[in-house]
């Protein structure tokens, strides 16, 4: 399928794979290359070391275009993308939008640049500054997320930038696809759908607790770092939502200084980054430490396992996936579904 987000990347479908922490390492993104999609690393939670390995195992590999996701707010952003530039990486993501200056050096080596956006002021930001594509997500996509539902926020991103859209927040099979299409994007990005995979190495206790959630089982909640994030609803999301002030911080500085010694940052180093989500957003101090302890959260479930002590970012498409495909056979799937829907439409003409 040919669409404006295929051209500008090089793949040969109009799906991309999102860059979850702790989820899109480099088996599950050179599967999702491998399968004709885009697939997206993240590195928020890899030192600078652990990134150029990444990059250099999804290259071994595959030799399809891949992308690698940036928290463009991190003290370090400049030395990754320098480090993205050096190793030839073909797409630059970004959780929030980079400044015009890290725009304009990234295209001007070459790479393609695709930030994330929740709004259409931000959308429109972006493009002023050069982004040659966006993805856009709506209130039902899983991790931070924002209320304005994917079928109102996506025609008005569509309508107010000149750049490819892709649609987030919701998708997860051709019958989707066809409806972003429909409303003007050039694609779909998903994440819920690509963890759910037999290629994502979150660990199969963790995975059943998604293929057993319903649509009522995922929620949004501020308790784990003071910013809306949509996650599967558990016994510690209800305990974070009811405890004090007091043991809110105390648990995100045991876990904060957990992510420390796995991240390689410092403690100055993790208060500039919560510092600058604080930036702009009515957040307490001790919020500011809880968004350092998302990361070891996150990682308690995604790579421990540990459902009873971590959380799990979700979209509300958990509700309704039940099986673990490989990549290969969810994009197959996903193309053929777009194909027999467009056909059954034009056949009702």
């Amino acid at each position: 399928m040919d669409t404006a987000l295929t051209r500008l990347v090089g793949v040969r479908h109009p799906l991309v794979q999102t860059g979850m922490g702790w989820v899109a390492g480099p088996r599950l993104v050179s599967a999702t290359a491998n399968a004709g999609a885009l697939g997206i690393l993240a590195s928020a939670t890899m030192t600078l070391d652990q990134l150029r390995e990444a990059v250099r195992e999804v290259r071994s590999r595959t030799e399809a275009p891949f992308g690698v996701n940036l928290r463009a707010d991190a003290t370090d952003a400049g030395d990754r993308v320098r480090l993205m530039i050096e190793e030839g990486v073909r797409v630059a993501s970004f959780a929030l939008a980079p400044s015009a200056e890290l725009i304009a050096e990234l295209k001007e080596a070459g790479l393609v640049v695709i930030p994330s956006v929740g709004a259409r002021r931000h959308a429109e930001k972006v493009a002023a500054w050069g982004a040659d594509a966006v993805i856009v997500q709506g209130g039902e996509g899983g991790g931070h997320t924002g209320e304005v539902a994917t079928t109102v926020l996506l025609p008005q991103v569509v309508d107010a930038v000149d750049i490819p859209v892709v649609a987030a927040g919701g998708f997860f099979d051709g019958r989707g696809l066809v409806a972003a299409l429909a409303y003007g994007a050039a694609g779909v990005a998903m994440g819920t759908r690509f963890l759910l995979t037999s290629d994502s190495t979150v660990p199969d206790a963790v995975k059943a607790r998604y293929l057993a959630a319903t649509v009522r089982d995922v929620t949004v909640t501020r308790a784990v770092d003071g910013l809306p994030h949509r996650m599967l609803r558990t016994d510690l999301v209800a305990e974070l939502e009811s405890s004090g002030r007091a043991r809110s911080l105390l648990r995100a500085i045991r876990r904060a200084a957990g992510f420390r010694r796995l991240s390689g940052l410092t403690w100055r180093g993790m208060l500039r980054d919560g510092l600058a989500l604080r930036h702009g957003k009515d957040l307490t101090w001790s919020q500011v430490l809880l968004a350092a302890n998302t990361p070891m959260l996150l990682r308690s479930a995604m790579v421990d396992g540990r459902t009873d002590l971590g959380v799990m970012a979700s979209g509300q498409v958990a509700g309704v996936i039940d099986d673990l495909p490989s990549c290969a056979e969810l994009v197959e799937r996903i193309m053929k579904e777009a194909e027999e829907v467009m056909e059954s439409l034009r056949a009702a003409r």
